[in-house]
């Protein structure tokens, strides 16, 4: 390990909202995210926080991989899943309401530089800064409750543009001691507390929170299957709402993807 990560001091502050959380710190694994789901099949349902300072199979929505970024003295980027039974009225919005809950929590002025990139990004000036991952797995002990992995990772310190589609953005740019054990300090306790918010009344919470930070809100956006049109915002649901040629367009499936057009010239 190369530095300290406050495994229990991270788990002492979350135990009043989420008892029994365990913090488990690895030097390198394929993916958080994965290493969860895998427990999760097996019967492994206890509450986890497991963080890895090399990620070396991540993943991101739509089967898009998402590395680490590295850096020789220490991580370069913050990559963690945060695993826990849930059991929602609606799951509709929820990678919205956790992208709300980070941004706040590492910009809480309202009018900050992170913003949200519906359905699951936060973005700087059009640059990305970290990426959102939700899946879900059935426990096989009868319970109604679904297990809920939430896989988080942000750039930190510089990286490379190469090979990714949109520039990257981090941390350090206006942060510049920001190390990924501090943020990961910052944000665990809001974040376990904005899940359990959300497992209780949904994204209504959230909505005009989200609202302020929208990216693609009044700009022209072009959806993966061929839609144009202007942003409109997001529903009480977390819905897409594109206004097209012919009519109010709204977005529920996270298969789709969604752009801002470049402006013309």
């Amino acid at each position: 390990m190369t530095a300290p990560w406050f495994e229990d001091e991270i788990a002492a502050a979350v135990a009043p909202l989420l008892p029994g959380l365990a913090v488990e710190v690895v030097s390198e694994i394929d993916s958080t995210s994965s290493e969860l789901m895998r427990r999760a099949r097996d019967g492994r349902c206890a509450p986890v926080l497991l963080v890895t300072e090399r990620q070396t199979a991540g993943r991101g929505r739509m089967g898009r991989s998402w590395q680490s970024a590295q850096d020789q003295r220490e991580p370069a980027s913050l990559t963690f899943s945060l695993g826990l039974p849930l059991m929602p009225r609606d799951w509709s919005g929820l990678s919205l309401a956790i992208g709300v809950s980070v941004a706040e929590s590492l910009d809480p002025s309202k009018a900050g530089r992170i913003a949200l990139k519906w359905p699951n990004d936060l973005w700087v000036e059009d640059c990305k800064l970290g990426g959102i991952l939700i899946e879900t797995a059935l426990p096989q002990n009868g319970t109604a409750e679904r297990y809920l992995v939430i896989g988080i990772g942000l750039n930190i310190g510089p990286r490379e543009s190469a090979g990714l589609g949109t520039a990257p953005a981090w941390l350090q740019q206006w942060r510049p001691d920001a190390n990924a054990a501090g943020v990961l300090r910052e944000i665990v306790v809001p974040l376990v507390n904005d899940v359990l918010l959300f497992g209780d009344r949904g994204f209504v919470p959230f909505a005009e929170r989200f609202a302020a930070r929208d990216i693609l809100r009044g700009r022209e956006v072009q959806l993966s299957d061929g839609t144009v049109g202007r942003c409109e915002g997001v529903g009480w649901g977390g819905e897409l709402l594109v206004q097209t040629a012919s009519g109010v367009k709204t977005i529920t499936s996270a298969e789709v993807s969604v752009r801002p057009r470049p402006a013309a010239q």
